[in-house]
């Protein structure tokens, strides 16, 4: 066990998704994995490993922002041998053409900073998903018939952001979503040899100001656990 994670040696599988809400990470468990099992509930970050179609799968919490997220993928990756890490999560849209339920599929992930940002002195690292996990959760989605995006994302540190200007700049250079994680996730991947991906339900909009009722969410939300499975063992 770590300081973080709780399981026991064998405990965490080689495959991890990764929703920021430790709720969601057990309501996927259980809607979606063949006898999940509780693995840790440290600082009650749940994490459940069970299988789905016989892969075996852990479904680990991340926590809100680049320096949860870091703390959980370098612990899942250093003691627990975590090959393929995917994070699954809401975000904002930012392009006038990404609608309410669509699904991000981030090939790149902008961000101002990150936890491994002082890696690099310098020079602007950017972050990106293994293109395998990419391109199979591109066929798994148009698979389902989901509405899908693919391309640059934006990973904030700040929740309440204020700088209107920021997020002109984004939308002006095509960046199709925000979120707080998947950058640092694909950091760590590359720097460790491992796969990441960040399969995003767009949950709000920062331009309309539209937002995803709450009773379509575990709907819409099944979409985007769905694809990054079959996505994970394509």
């Amino acid at each position: 066990m770590t300081v973080h994670i709780g399981a026991a040696e064998g405990q965490i599988a080689e495959t991890v998704l990764m929703p920021g809400d430790p709720y969601r990470a057990k309501w996927a468990a259980e809607t979606f994995l063949d006898g999940a099992e509780l693995v840790n509930e440290v600082r009650g970050m749940l994490g459940f490993t069970g299988t789905w179609k016989g892969n075996r799968v852990t479904i680990q919490g991340s926590g809100m922002g680049m320096p949860s997220l870091s703390i959980y993928a370098n612990e899942l990756i250093s003691t627990y041998g975590a090959q393929t890490l995917i994070r699954i999560g809401s975000c904002g849209g930012m392009q006038a053409h990404v609608g309410i339920r669509d699904v991000i599929i981030a090939m790149t992930a902008t961000t101002i900073t990150s936890p491994s940002s002082s890696f690099f002195k310098e020079i602007n690292y950017a972050p990106c998903a293994d293109y395998g996990l990419l391109a199979a959760a591109v066929k798994a989605a148009e698979a389902k018939g989901t509405t899908t995006h693919v391309g640059g994302i934006y990973s904030s540190d700040v929740f309440y952001a204020e700088r209107a200007d920021l997020d002109e700049q984004m939308v002006r250079h095509g960046i199709l979503g925000v979120e707080m994680e998947a950058a640092e996730l694909y950091t760590l991947a590359a720097r460790h040899g491992r796969r990441a991906l960040a399969v995003l339900t767009v949950s709000d909009h920062l331009q309309t100001g539209e937002a995803l009722p709450s009773e379509d969410r575990e709907r819409t939300f099944g979409d985007m656990v769905e694809i990054a499975l079959e996505a994970a063992f394509s």
